[in-house]
């Protein structure tokens, strides 16, 4: 695939269909994304940032209670967004078998985002790092030394040597930013309808040295706990 603009003009996937048990009660009747801060929709805030980096094309992956969200923002327009949805259905997918459930909606190449993310780092050339990289996906790192959560990524020489979320080695001094670009042949491996997560999928492509890595020096934000939820409201409502 070369450089293109057409090659850069992927949609991006936001998974949004988990239980965000950490934010309960706030999330037993109101999905995560629709959470308020800063006076607006949680989700409200990801579309602008998407559009400010030029995505025009959204498919939000949704299961508990993903009737409100459509409900709440249609098909985008309002926005400056196409958005589509993918639900789940009856069981839960996980983040891996939800993205292989919106393929349809979607063409070789995508961005994943996480539901609850925040993420000010610009995504050109992120896009542009894929597609040079020749590989089947690509996660962006941010050097975070434990500061912001636990480091879960030993990254060296501008490649992903060790992605792990269970197993901690003192050489993690990374983390993966909750930002990464995949071809959809990655999950066409797997069977459609059943749970799996995206950690597998990622760990695997890791290990098969088929990861490029991205090292982004923006720090992150998210609302998947209380306190990153404050501090998500502190700092827009500085913004405003």
């Amino acid at each position: 695939m070369q450089v293109t603009s057409e090659a850069l003009d992927l949609p991006v996937v936001i998974l949004s269909g988990g239980l965000a048990s950490r934010l309960r009660p706030l999330t037993e009747k109101v999905p995560k994304v629709l959470i308020p801060v800063a006076g607006r929709p949680f989700l409200a805030h990801q579309l602008a940032l998407l559009r400010a980096q030029g995505i025009r094309r959204v498919v939000l992956c949704v299961g508990h209670l993903g009737e409100m969200v459509m409900r709440e923002f249609g098909d985008g327009q309002a926005h400056g967004i196409a958005l589509e949805y993918s639900f789940d259905g009856p069981v839960l997918l996980g983040t891996g078998g939800a993205i292989r459930q919106a393929l349809p909606k979607l063409g070789e190449a995508f961005f994943v985002l996480y539901g609850d993310s925040y993420l000010t780092t610009p995504f050109r050339p992120i896009a542009e790092a894929f597609v040079r990289s020749g590989r089947q996906g690509l996660m962006t790192v941010y050097r975070n030394e434990g500061l912001y959560d636990t480091s879960n990524v030993v990254f060296r020489d501008g490649r992903v040597v060790v992605y792990d979320k269970t197993v901690r080695r003192p050489d993690m001094r990374h983390i993966d930013y909750g930002l990464s670009v995949f071809r959809a042949s990655v999950f066409e491996a797997y069977p459609a309808g059943e749970s799996f997560d995206l950690a597998e999928v990622m760990g695997r492509l890791v290990r098969e040295g088929e990861m490029a890595g991205y090292e982004v020096p923006e720090r992150f934000y998210e609302i998947g706990s209380p306190s990153g939820l404050a501090e998500l409201e502190a700092l827009l409502s500085r913004r405003g």
